[in-house]
């Protein structure tokens, strides 16, 4: 039956018009404008106007069974009050049709639970919308809801609650509507008390491991907090005033770029339109760096990620002058236009100007091979990736640059969904005076998870090697109920590899104990508590309408191990988490988290967070490097900070990185000291020139510039604020 009617829909939806508008901006409303929902299956409300075209079916069940597909499409686009109607209706006419229709006619028992399942997952949504998006806030979203985040509006979670026992009450066994009744009483505030004891998930699964302190949720008080779906996020300084600035993608073709600007007194300033971004719809992720070394930083934003087609990506040059301007086309980006949404910068063959590296998807049998852009200088690039060794294929979900044998050259990590990840190794210029990459996978050990998405680079331990962090991207929402109530799951664990400093890595993920669900897609890292030792926060959540999970903190353990402190820092969002930025926004010396919140669909909304850190006592300082002869941002330096912490010797290392896959820090260093005491010494490695800037008696507490060769730094004026302003 769904093959027919699949087909009967095709004949009746026009195919997607090639663009021919000359500029970027003409070229996404074509796009928009003659979206194909049988080849982008979360264009909902495209697919709803098709289904609506169609004539009449034929029979009874052919009706009830097009009403149920209508109904699921109006669900995903939002349209929720339209998809309860039909729902509660259908469910109705089932029970007289049952009772009339002969057995061989007779809809099988799975039709209800179907109904019953969007029925659930509609009036949850409901309830979702009208507290969390628009009523109480986040907060109403939070694993498990704080007593602020009840809302007087709980009619949705109310209902949804009843249709989940109903849900239950024909599977028992159903863990994943066991997860979503717990949280509808957590919605409603009869958590846990009210839920029926054989159901109910213990409260105590939620404790925190640490008690890292209650980051404030801000983004409301700042009007930053805009409503998307799937979309990068990105923290930096865009028109290079010292302050760090946001921008955030969002993935639906007429979805806007939103770009915040700093104004340093606790305000932000909503700059898309005057900043020239109006009309650059859509963009599942976007990564930073200055490309043409003009002392701007630059924008890449990646489109069609998920989609058997591609749809152009954005090279936004910086003006300088607070806009930008779309250069795609002139720089040799724009075609072919492969489905992605990864993508990483990196100097590869260490002439001082940033390279690209484009992970694409391929989901058929027509290859989208991986591209790496060779910057020539003029503002143009060439893919070489086919010539060096770098053209990977495959459903890529992560890619990430770093140096993981301290040779000098940055090396490539690629994962994949449904094949193993890639490590490829810069072997530099070969006899044939050829820059070459070596896959090292199977060398090093670091193949898995064959289901991966988000990775990237980091020295979690502080050793000086780059260690590898890739999350598994595999699993079945009911899991996370399953993991809390210590039952058996099938969900694909991430995996921490660390560098044994031969080339190899060692898989210790269980001994560290990350070896728990981290279904992410944006992710980064950062030091929540300035005690020197990295963490990491995952933004969870699979394309699936009814998956809903927290996103989750991890706060590292001194390089022994990690703890969940998602519940006491307040960071267990249900809304599905996309890219994640770690910096100091307020410049009080404690790093901050913005996140890009929303799923695929249309439907499948979230506001945009940011959480304020409450501060934990420790020093910091604050790294801002100046490339001269390597590029400018300085992607790629290596540093190191030297310093007496309460009377033991440390060493951190970091290195000039936006961090992971799917997410932007600022290119700044802000790096946590624990209990410093005294100066300390800083040492600079730059990549192209190989200069090291070695900076001793560096008084803690401040930001400062470093400019490449100059063996001094130069103090950088700056004060905190008050995010949202004197008062707030």
């Amino acid at each position: 039956m769904w093959g027919v009617l699949l087909l009967s829909m095709a004949a009746c939806v026009d195919g997607p018009a090639a663009g021919s508008g000359p500029s970027m901006v003409e070229r996404l409303d074509q796009l928009a404008e003659t979206v194909d929902p049988m080849r982008n299956r979360f264009a909902n409300s495209a697919m709803v106007s098709a289904m609506e075209a169609l004539p009449p079916r034929q029979t009874e069940r052919e009706a009830l069974l097009f009403r149920l597909a209508l109904a699921e499409q109006r669900l995903y686009a939002g349209r929720l009050d339209e998809a309860i109607r039909d729902l509660e209706s259908l469910r109705s006419d089932l029970v007289a049709y049952q009772q009339t229709a002969s057995p061989a006619d007779q809809a099988p028992p799975t039709f209800e639970y179907s109904i019953l399942d969007f029925l659930a997952i509609a009036y949850f949504r409901s309830g979702e919308r009208k507290n969390c998006i628009d009523g109480v806030g986040p907060v109403a979203c939070l694993v498990p809801v704080p007593s602020e985040g009840i809302s007087a509006d709980v009619e949705g979670a109310v209902l949804a609650a009843r249709v989940y026992g109903e849900l239950l009450e024909l599977d028992p066994t159903s863990i994943g509507v066991r997860w979503m009744l717990n949280l509808s009483h957590m919605m409603v505030g009869t958590y846990p008390a009210e839920v029926p004891v054989a159901w109910r998930i213990p409260p105590e699964v939620f404790d925190s491991e640490y008690q890292i302190g209650r980051f404030q949720e801000v983004a409301g008080v700042l009007g930053v907090n805009e409503v998307g779906h799937v979309g990068g996020a990105v923290m930096d300084d865009f028109d290079g005033d010292g302050l760090l600035d946001l921008m955030a993608t969002s993935w639906q073709l007429r979805d806007p770029i939103r770009f915040h600007r700093n104004r340093g007194d606790g305000t932000f300033e909503h700059r898309t339109g005057s900043a020239g971004l109006e009309g650059l719809w859509g963009g599942g992720n976007l990564v930073q760096a200055d490309y043409d070394n003009d002392g701007a930083l630059d924008v890449f934003v990646m489109r069609g990620g998920w989609l058997a087609d591609g749809q152009p990506n954005s090279l936004l040059k910086n003006r300088g002058d607070g806009t930008f301007e779309d250069v795609t086309e002139a720089a040799g980006l724009l075609m072919p236009t492969y489905p992605t949404q990864t993508a990483t910068w990196l100097d590869f063959d260490g002439d001082g100007l940033l390279d690209l590296f484009v992970g694409n998807e391929t989901f058929g049998v027509t290859p989208h091979p991986s591209q790496l852009f060779a910057n020539l200088g003029d503002g143009t690039f060439r893919d070489v990736a086919p010539e060096v060794g770098a053209a990977v294929v495959g459903i890529v979900k992560g890619v990430a640059s770093g140096d993981y044998d301290n040779d000098g050259r940055p090396d490539l990590y690629v994962s994949r969904t449904g094949a193993p990840n890639v490590l490829l190794r810069n072997e530099g210029v070969g006899s044939d005076g050829a820059w070459h990459f070596s896959d090292r996978t199977d060398h090093a050990g670091v193949g898995e998870p064959v289901d991966a998405f988000p990775t990237w680079f980091w020295d979690y331990d502080n050793d000086g090697w780059l260690d590898i962090y890739v999350a598994g991207y595999r699993t079945n929402f009911g899991d996370v109920a399953a993991e809390y109530l210590g039952l058996p799951h099938t969900s694909e664990p991430p995996r921490l590899y660390r560098n044994r400093t031969d080339g190899t890595f060692e898989d210790v993920t269980e001994r560290v104990h990350l070896d728990r669900i981290q279904f992410s897609m944006g992710s980064n890292f950062g030091d929540l508590d300035n005690d020197g030792w990295l963490d990491l926060y995952l933004g969870t959540g699979d394309a699936y309408f009814q998956a809903l999970m927290p996103n989750r903190m991890f706060r590292n353990d001194r390089g022994q191990g990690f703890q969940d402190v998602t519940t006491s820092g307040g960071f267990g969002l249900i809304e599905k988490g996309h890219g994640v930025a770690f910096g100091d926004i307020d410049h009080d010396g404690d790093q901050d988290v913005f996140a890009a919140m929303g799923g695929a669909y249309e439907g499948d909304l979230g506001r945009n967070v940011l959480f304020e850190n409450p501060g934990h006592g420790n020093h910091w300082v604050s790294l801002r490097l100046v490339g001269q002869d390597s590029n400018r941002s300085a992607i790629g330096a290596r540093v190191s900070v030297e310093f007496d912490d309460g009377g033991l010797r440390r060493v951190l290392h970091r290195t000039v990185t936006s961090g992971s896959s799917f997410g932007g820090n600022p290119l700044r260093l802000d790096i946590g000291l624990g209990a410093a005491i005294g100066a300390v010494s800083v040492t600079v490695s730059w990549p192209t020139s190989g200069v090291v800037d070695v900076i001793d008696g560096v008084t803690p507490d401040a930001e400062y510039r470093i400019d490449e060769g100059s063996g001094r730094v130069e103090v950088v004026q700056r004060g905190p604020f008050v995010l949202g302003g004197e008062g707030a």
